[in-house]
């Protein structure tokens, strides 16, 4: 599906657009994105900050540290608490959007799975992917594997 693709918040009042493809999709089975989704696992969504437009609402944010000795931005709505993005000081010009908020999500296709140290033991993660234990210590892989996945 080409771009640009909407999303927003559950309660609507947070709108944006990403007017460009996606540089990556990945599962990441770390702690702190377990906690956030409530789930096993979160979703990451890698795009260029300059490639998304807040077109209705107001963002809340706040910073946590992250596993891997950085900052990470985590941006929400006030009004329903819906997670729509977070970024990391290691890489301040890309942020990851959650790729559940978009309004079509049939045609996401994670090409990885991060931090499968940490995933919950009845999780089956495919032999045809890429997997990282911990923090890959480089996205170029992640974006290397969804640019072949495209074509």
């Amino acid at each position: 599906m080409p771009a640009p693709y909407s999303g927003g918040c559950q309660c609507g009042a947070i709108r944006y657009t990403l007017r460009n493809d996606p540089l990556t999709l990945y599962v990441c089975h770390c702690t702190e994105c377990q906690k956030q989704s409530s789930s096993a696992f979160g979703m990451s969504m890698t795009v260029l900050r300059t490639d998304v437009d807040i077109t209705q609402g107001t963002l809340a944010t706040f910073e946590r540290p992250a596993n891997h000795g950085h900052r990470v931005e985590c941006t929400y709505c006030a009004d329903c608490g819906s997670r729509l993005f977070h970024a990391t000081s290691r890489r301040p010009d890309h942020m990851n959007i959650k790729p559940g908020t978009l309004d079509d999500t049939q045609w996401l296709k994670p090409v990885a799975h991060v931090w499968t140290g940490s995933a919950q033991p009845w999780v089956t993660i495919p032999n045809d992917m890429l997997t990282f234990s911990a923090q890959p210590p480089s996205h170029d892989p992640l974006v290397a594997a969804y640019r072949a996945a495209q074509t």
